[in-house]
């Protein structure tokens, strides 16, 4: 659906200098992601007096990424996407001071308010792709979101490996990876300053705003519906995955710094294909890449199941982040299509709410899978990537389900 009263001067030369703003950004402070997905389990499993809520931090960060996104969308609609990006990044920097205090104390509620709070941080940037759109013309898009996940690339390799050498620096284990989260938060708001969204695109968004759809209306448009079902499933399962990885490695016998290289690994992964994604998918359609995305993340699951040497764990979770890139790019691109400008502030806090809903039952899943489903870290590996199935097969229907539509209309 388009608006064409309500569509803003595309300047895809200011768009391309927003996208290297975003670039930095998701590589500065993105960089405290992949620390504290590998620290926020192995935490967990210090302080919980059950093994079975071991990633509840990680579920927390995911809960307040899905509870913050339907506030902090249309704020930004209201105020710029630079006011609500400044929010994340204090929100992240203030959930890791609290994050570290609880280790401090030894408090396993304290650690999850912390992990709350990085859970805004996480909201905010989940928008980062999309702010890469707003100048950008329909030629430009897809590529401005592929070079912004691509951001990705530069924080796989600068977190796992700042965290090798601070999440043992203090006496107090995991300490370290908190305090550097502070300042990874301080440092990275300061490029939001150089963002450049003119003022007239908020207001054409703030003036059409009562021409919006309604969620449920917005639900109906199969273009949509279909982009946020495989945006659920993407990253829930890779989330899913990813979140008993730490726990399934070092439950295996191998060490913390073997858990951060497949992580490092697995990260790269995600973010590295970002640099063609977007011309794959103006070479070959959207459909195509998301299906892609989701058989890759089949293979995952079957290379996990073979076997749990080093090689299986990170074959496993190379694939994992090339099949959510293809997965989850595409149906972004899909999404940001599918609504016209006056719709935006309501579809994207929608589809991150739903998104971040998903991911939020997979982290708790994942923990409950891991450490409850069976007597050892290789039962409850199985049992985790036995769970992808299901919801696969869920996804490849709806999108097989949206071609045949589109082939039926044309």
């Amino acid at each position: 659906m388009t608006d064409q009263a309500l569509t803003p001067d595309y300047d895809d030369a200011a768009a391309r200098r927003n996208v290297v703003v975003l670039v930095l950004a998701q590589a500065v402070l993105g960089a405290q992601m992949p620390m504290i997905f590998v620290t926020g389990g192995l935490a967990g499993n210090m302080l919980s007096t059950n093994p079975c809520l071991a990633t509840l931090p990680i579920s927390m960060i995911v809960f307040g990424s899905m509870t913050t996104a339907p506030w902090l969308s249309p704020y930004m609609q209201r105020n710029g996407r630079k006011a609500g990006f400044i929010i994340g990044a204090l929100a992240g920097a203030a959930g890791a001071a609290m994050a570290a205090f609880g280790l401090y104390i030894g408090s396993f509620i304290t650690l999850l308010a912390g992990s709350y709070l990085t859970g805004i941080y996480m909201s905010a940037q989940g928008f980062y792709r999309f702010a890469a759109t707003d100048m950008a013309s329909d030629d430009f898009k897809p590529k401005a979101i592929s070079y912004v996940m691509a951001g990705g690339l530069l924080s796989a390799i600068l977190g796992p490996q700042l965290n090798k050498g601070v999440m043992d620096a203090w006496m107090v284990p995991f300490f370290g990876t908190y305090a550097a989260v502070v300042v990874l938060n301080l440092v990275g708001l300061f490029l939001f300053f150089a963002l450049n969204l003119p003022d007239q695109v908020t207001d054409q968004i703030k003036k059409g705003s009562a021409a919006a759809r309604s969620k449920a209306a917005l639900l109906k448009d199969p273009r949509i519906a279909v982009a946020v079902i495989c945006a659920m499933v993407s990253y829930a399962l890779m989330n899913l995955v990813m979140t008993s990885t730490p726990l399934a490695v070092v439950g295996c016998g191998f060490t913390n710094d073997n858990a951060n290289d497949i992580v490092s690994a697995h990260v790269l992964a995600m973010f590295a294909p970002s640099f063609f994604t977007g011309h794959l998918i103006a070479r070959f359609g959207v459909e195509k890449i998301i299906g892609a995305g989701l058989i890759i993340l089949g293979f995952a699951g079957v290379v996990a199941l073979t076997g749990v040497e080093l090689v299986n764990f990170f074959g496993a979770l190379i694939l994992l982040g090339l099949g959510w890139n293809f997965g989850f790019i595409g149906a972004t691109t899909l999404l940001a299509s599918s609504h016209s400008v006056a719709e935006r502030g309501r579809v994207q806090g929608m589809n991150d709410a739903l998104v971040f809903g998903c991911v939020t039952v997979a982290s708790l899943a994942s923990g409950g899978l891991m450490n409850c489903s069976g007597g050892t870290a290789v039962e409850g590996w199985n049992a985790v990537n036995y769970a992808m199935g299901p919801f696969l097969a869920l996804a490849g229907g709806a999108l097989v389900w949206l071609m045949i539509d589109r082939r039926r209309a044309a």
